[in-house]
């Protein structure tokens, strides 16, 4: 999540109140708790993000929905997308994006407007068993399509363009549009957290427990990690997640898979906080978790984040094949990386078929070449 300029009132709980008497104490229980699963799961896989129920449930519900924000994508993209998929399958673009918006130069100064610095395609297979994610390098060249403004107008195509200014040139439907031309796969969703968002949530969670295989210093981002376990609050998961120059050759790649590694550990610790048995924490976790994200008004609500919770509640870690879109380096310009052709094409139609991604795709990629010197705990 960096910029190429510079580094980057308590209410009663969910399932208790406003609830049909059912007649049966322990029917009450038993779907104040399922609902409450559910609502945990989904604010642990979207990159973190998503919510928890709350109470007296009307106040809450409606409370909840007040902090999203959303944004109509489809409105803005019309008809010429790639077809949607009616098997059950589901594709969620994910972004992490940089503005420094009240952040007082804590990410760096100097910087304005605001970048998709973390991209990741999460694919859901039919079965919502197992799921597949493709994160996009920052740094990766590629056409841009014409996209609408969202203050009016329209922002030309750009011929190789950096992936990361399709957000500053019309906000995340143009990131979203510019997605669906590289792979041909069109996103059924998107979910978005900033710098703030991302540091808020993490301290809700009293943090996450990583382990580093090597010291890691970033002057850049400001992290300095000895090896070894560490449990990271939000302030120092941000600058893991940022780090780029303390790891690798310092580049976009190896930052990649600090931000895979650390989702894991993500939604490893969403699982060990016990929030299921506990609905006051459990509300306020979704609270935070609601105004930390953006999404497009499919999602932005807290009923429709329920039924996308459903929909992701049996998937773990473990059944995550995270990769990075397949790259070489450009010639031009080392800075920059390029699409491997044919292998990113195995990648994309693996998505577009709802099949595993041969693991053959990232044989010759550059990213393949990067050891992350971090784990997650479990």
């Amino acid at each position: 999540m960096e910029h190429h300029s510079g580094d980057e009132g308590h209410v009663p709980s969910a399932g208790v109140l406003d609830q049909p008497d059912y007649g049966s104490a322990h029917l009450h229980r038993s779907r104040g708790r399922s609902r409450r699963k559910r609502l945990r799961v989904i604010a642990c896989t979207a990159l973190g993000a998503v919510l928890v129920g709350g109470g007296g449930l009307a106040y809450a519900w409606s409370h909840l929905n007040g902090n999203l924000k959303g944004t109509d994508i489809d409105a803005a993209l019309g008809s010429n997308r790639p077809h949607a998929g009616h098997d059950g399958a589901m594709n969620i673009l994910l972004l992490g994006s940089d503005s420094r918006a009240g952040t007082h130069g804590r990410y760096g100064r100097g910087v304005t407007g605001a970048r998709s610095d973390t991209a990741m395609v999460l694919h859901i297979d039919k079965s919502h068993r197992t799921a597949s994610v493709v994160s996009i390098p920052r740094d990766t060249m590629v056409d841009r399509p014409p996209c609408a403004k969202p203050s009016g107008g329209t922002a030309p195509g750009e011929h190789q363009s950096m992936f990361n200014a399709a957000y500053q040139a019309g906000g995340p439907a143009c990131t979203v549009k510019t997605v669906e031309k590289m792979s041909g796969v069109r996103m059924d969703h998107y979910l978005e957290v900033d710098f703030q968002g991302f540091e808020k949530f993490v301290d809700e969670l009293g943090g996450v427990d990583i382990t580093t295989h090597r010291a890691i210093k970033d002057t850049s981002s400001h992290l300095s990690l000895s090896a070894g376990r560490h449990t990271l609050k939000g302030e120092q998961a941000l600058a893991l997640v940022r780090t780029r120059h303390g790891v690798g050759d310092g580049s976009d790649l190896g930052r990649i898979q600090l931000q895979q590694t650390f989702i894991k550990a993500l939604i490893h610790r969403c699982e060990s906080i016990g929030v299921v048995t506990n609905p006051a924490r459990a509300y306020e976790l979704a609270d935070t978790a609601t105004r930390t994200v953006s999404a497009d008004t499919g999602l932005a609500s807290a009923d429709k984040l329920l039924g996308l919770a459903k929909d992701l509640k049996g998937i773990s870690p473990d059944h995550m094949n995270m990769i990075t879109l397949p790259v070489r380096y450009d010639t031009q310009d080392p800075g920059r990386v390029l699409p491997l052709t044919q292998a990113s094409h195995q990648v994309w139609q693996a998505l577009h078929d709802d099949r595993p991604i041969p693991k053959t795709a990232t044989d010759n990629s550059v990213a393949a070449r990067t050891d992350s010197p971090v784990s997650a705990d479990t």
